[in-house]
């Protein structure tokens, strides 16, 4: 469908499925994927600013902001003499802050996007921080360069979901491929590389016909792609607080039916506490070919290699966890095409990795490393056709493997532990069906339903149903949908049982974790500057897996369930060219277990992108995030031991921008200061583990 082919450089065509009028930034419909006349990238557009800033008080700070537009704003026009016309500026529109909005495809589920220039404004030194603003995502982080992978030191929860093993639930993707570290079956961030993105789509509910198994949520980066004829190059670089450094060169260029973009990156810092050094590292590789007007063939390649330490918890350094080291290469080789009433793409996919997370503390006094290797590949197959008018059929089949094998060094008093490779295979095929009913210029209906069947190596199968109704009329649109999510166990049963609780089979008993995912919203615009989105929610899962420890061994066993209902509401408002608003809110208001973990009760952000005196532009934002709860969910008790409380806080950053022409050296740039938690609010995403106070940051950023 429409997600599954964005990395093949996708345009908005002339179909039945406009969106209505005034969804600025929205497209609750469809998209076409058009490999001979793609779309331009942002990057080639105007530059433009987005952030936001805010404290306890947002009103308060939003009225101070917008106090500062009317002193500072600049003159509309350049007067003449009175006698002659007024010559009118140039005008920059500066774009949405935080997120590029809503929008719902034909299943009717609700997809929030993030494009790569509001992760500039933003100053996203990696992928959490990317997404850290779009409202029901809640991070965990410990440092200010790098997610130590050993725990919860780095991953993304929605709305509830992704505490059963740190962001387990949450399927991270590239180009709709999914790349979880393949024997833990979660994913690691630091593999998950900001600097690729074009755009990330968060998908915020169960996702089993597009994206298949452990798809709670899904959050998929787009990577970049140069569409048009040319040449583009962005080098960059910055420096602030804790010794940290940033710097990264990409060039793109397109000659006739061929395209390429080349990408390498680099982050460090020494961290603001003993043993919280970070490091980042990226290259990634696209070559396209236009084969003919109806085929194109394209192959990626990206290589990470990055590197964690845990700081330990506050005042106890001696039970810091060690450093947790990892590369990964993802190949993607796709062919894809196109007709009048058929689209599609076969995708075949290879990623390997390591984690190797080093000095491990044993209790018994001693250190030992464990390093995983995986090996996951497979294939795609999707098909969209439109065999009527207004109708459309989505199928496709998904092949997956996911595997690899575990070694454990120990330094006493035992000899290596290892566990062979093992591998799990998932066959899925699935279909959907949709049509159009009226005209999206006056009342519109899209009834649409799919289902996915999974076939598992070593578990039984399981249905993913889904089902939706989109509605609208001008400028309102309602939404319904309902989707079974499949959660299927992952090498980790095995790694464990053979490692650790002596070699039983008593995990090949498992059932894969359902959730059962209802969600309803209302979006309505006024003029072609403001829009609303209220949406309310329902999860229901079942059969979580939770370790028990008595009587032994230890096992896994499917006795867990959970409950979230909540509601979200969004606003974005573009009173002004130069000026743009945005404020969203996330209110969980039932929660079984009451002790969910990473599912606060409340969470808000906000803030404006502004521009002032042509060429500076202020982007601030402010986050708040309740009480919250954190652990590991796969123990008894939702966390056993392990799981802690930590505090309320309000986060306030902003960036300033002055932006530069050469022309002579046919030459844009950007200077710019940044800073973050500009309040010096104390706060932890994580119990003992207190993130920076006020840091800064220093960059110039150049295009060609």
């Amino acid at each position: 469908m429409a997600e599954e082919y964005q990395n093949m450089g996708i345009r908005k065509t002339k179909n039945p499925y406009p969106p209505p009028p005034g969804h600025k930034g929205i497209d609750s419909t469809r998209r076409d994927v058009a490999f001979w006349m793609p779309q331009p990238l942002a990057r080639t557009a105007q530059p433009s600013d987005r952030r936001l800033s805010m404290k306890h008080r947002i009103p308060a700070l939003f009225l101070c902001s917008l106090a500062l537009a009317g002193v500072a704003l600049p003159p509309a026009e350049a007067r003449g003499d009175g006698n002659g016309p007024v010559r009118m500026e140039e005008v920059v529109v500066t774009a949405a802050p935080i997120t590029e909005g809503n929008r719902v495809n034909r299943l009717a589920s609700q997809v929030t996007g993030v494009t790569e220039d509001q992760i500039g404004d933003l100053n996203a030194q990696d992928f959490q921080s990317a997404v850290r603003m779009v409202p029901g995502v809640i991070i965990s982080r410990q440092s200010p360069v790098g997610s130590f992978g050993g725990g919860d030191g780095g991953a993304i929860y929605i709305r509830g979901m992704g505490s059963s093993r740190p962001g387990g639930e949450i399927q991270t993707a590239v180009d709709g491929i999914p790349k979880v570290a393949g024997v833990w079956m979660h994913p690691l961030m630091d593999m998950m590389s900001v600097d690729q993105a074009q755009r990330i789509d968060i998908y915020k509910g169960a996702q089993p016909v597009l994206f298949g198994n452990g798809a709670y949520g899904v959050v998929n980066l787009v990577t970049k792609r140069q569409t048009e004829e040319g040449f583009y190059t962005n080098v960059r670089a910055g420096y602030g607080s804790y010794s940290t450094f940033m710097e990264g060169a990409e060039h793109g260029g397109k000659v006739g039916n061929t395209d390429y973009y080349v990408l390498q990156s680099f982050r460090s810092s020494s961290g603001h506490r003993d043993f919280s050094s970070g490091e980042l590292q990226e290259y990634f590789a696209r070559v396209g070919h236009q084969i003919n007007p109806s085929w194109y063939v394209s192959l990626t390649a990206n290589a990470t290699d990055n590197y964690a330490e845990d700081p330990g918890p506050e005042g106890n350094p001696a039970a810091r966890q060690g450093t947790y080291r990892s590369n990964d290469e993802m190949t993607v080789l796709t062919l894809a095409h196109q007709y009048a009433s058929a689209r599609g793409t076969l995708k075949i996919y290879w990623n390997r990795g390591t984690g190797d997370w080093q000095d491990q503390p044993d209790p018994a006094g001693f250190y030992y490393d464990t390093t995983t290797d995986w090996d996951n590949y497979g294939a795609r197959l999707q098909e969209t056709v439109n065999p009527w008018k207004n109708g459309e059929i989505l199928g496709g089949i998904d092949v997956d493997f996911i595997g690899g094998k575990v070694t454990i060094d120990r330094d006493a008093p035992r000899a290596d532990s290892t566990f062979p490779r093992e591998t799990f295979r998932i066959l899925s095929p699935y279909a959907a069906l949709s049509h159009l009913f009226g005209e999206k210029s006056g009342w519109y209906a899209i009834p649409s339903a799919g289902v996915r069947w999974f076939s598992h190596s070593d578990f039984d199968a399981e249905w993913g149903p889904q089902a939706g109704l989109v509605v609208g009329c001008e400028r309102t649109e309602f939404h319904a949908s309902y989707a079974r999510g499949v959660n299927y166990p992952g090498v980790y049963v095995v790694a464990n049982s053979s490692l650790f609780w002596g070699g039983n089979t008593g995990w090949k008993g498992l059932d894969a974790e359902t959730v059962d995912h209802y969600e309803a919203g209302l979006s309505h615009t006024i003029g072609k500057t403001f829009r609303t989105d209220v949406t309310y929610f329902a999860d229901d899962g079942n059969n979580r897996m939770i370790l028990v420890t008595s009587p032994a061994p230890p096992r896994y066993e499917n006795i867990g369930d959970f409950r979230t209902k909540g509601i979200e509401v969004t606003v974005t408002w573009s009173p002004l060219d130069v000026l743009s608003l945005f404020a969203g809110a996330t209110h969980l208001f039932d929660q079984s277990p009451d002790n969910l973990p990473y599912a606060p009760d409340w969470s808000a952000s906000a803030g404006f992108n502004y521009r002032f005196f042509r060429n500076f532009k202020l982007s601030a934002d402010v986050l708040y995030v309740d009480n919250q709860y954190t652990a590991n969910n796969r123990t008894a008790g939702y966390g056993g031991s392990s799981i802690a409380a930590v505090s309320a806080y309000v986060l306030v950053n902003a960036k300033l921008g002055w932006e530069f022409s050469l022309k002579e050296l046919g030459t844009k740039g950007e200077i710019y200061i940044a800073g973050e938690n500009l309040t010096d609010e104390s706060y932890a995403f994580k119990k003992d583990y207190p993130m920076p106070g006020i840091t800064g940051m220093a960059g110039v950023r150049l295009r060609f």
